[in-house]
């Protein structure tokens, strides 16, 4: 059983990958997006900003933790979008037809945004590279880092797939992914979060982003990461656990 389940989500991963390697727009558009918004901050606003003892390196090195969310939060859109386009195709009407496990279609999503975002943050991390991005992280820092944002798109795109099977259109499918994106600037990514007023500031310091960002931070600066972790894994976790759960339970009644 679990073989069949494996070949067959192969199977439709496969279909799925196929469909963004003849529209690689979706993945340039993913990183665009941030690579400007890491132009925009380290070139114009950067010279601007105090960052205080927190920053080590240079302003390039305080902001690609934030830079690298936001690109997967905006990613985790366009696989909400081929969700819902595969349900008012009726596809899987038609895979239902067949002698394969039902969940398959939606891991194949769910790997197919692994992939695509794990390419749109290689891309960006390589513009950083190009920008003066500089690291004193060893092997297991940069695998440490890989391992939280695999965590961390795992949870957003679950996220997306209770998007695309509850949205009832195209613009419903994609919208829900901007206060996704946006989060990181409530948060330390961009300034550290002792300089935002009261309320602000106090949200800032207890948001998710905010922990994943100063974990991937110290890993990228080869630091021992401090509390931070635990509350970044703790977050990460929690949302997919409970992000896969409402999904496969919306899957359920929506093909009942």
């Amino acid at each position: 059983m679990a073989t069949h389940f494996l070949t067959d989500t192969a199977a439709l991963t496969g279909r799925s990958l196929k469909h963004i390697t003849r529209s690689p727009d979706t993945i340039i558009t993913t990183a665009v997006v941030p690579i400007a918004i890491m132009l925009l901050f380290v070139h114009v606003f950067g010279g601007a900003i105090d960052t205080g003892p927190e920053a080590a390196g240079s302003y390039i090195d305080y902001v690609l933790p934030g830079v690298l969310l936001i690109t997967v939060a905006t990613g985790i859109s366009y696989t909400s979008f081929r969700l819902f386009n595969d349900l008012e195709s009726g596809i899987f009407d038609r895979f239902h037809s067949m002698p394969i496990a039902r969940s398959c279609a939606l891991w194949a999503h769910v790997l197919t945004s692994l992939a695509a975002n794990a390419v749109s943050v290689v891309v960006v991390v390589g513009v950083a590279l190009l920008m003066g991005f500089r690291t004193g992280a060893g092997v297991l820092d940069w695998l440490a880092v890989a391992g939280i944002l695999v965590l961390f798109t795992l949870a957003l795109t679950w996220v997306a797939v209770i998007a695309g099977l509850s949205a009832t259109s195209v613009e419903g499918a994609s919208v829900f992914s901007y206060p996704l994106i946006f989060l990181p600037f409530i948060s330390s990514a961009f300034v550290p979060t002792a300089s935002m007023p009261g309320p602000v500031g106090w949200f800032a310091e207890h948001q998710p982003a905010t922990s994943i960002v100063n974990t991937i931070r110290d890993l990228f600066a080869g630091q021992p990461v401090a509390g931070d972790v635990r509350v970044a894994l703790a977050w990460c976790v929690g949302a997919l656990v409970v992000a896969h759960v409402v999904a496969m339970t919306t899957y359920r009644r929506k093909i009942a």
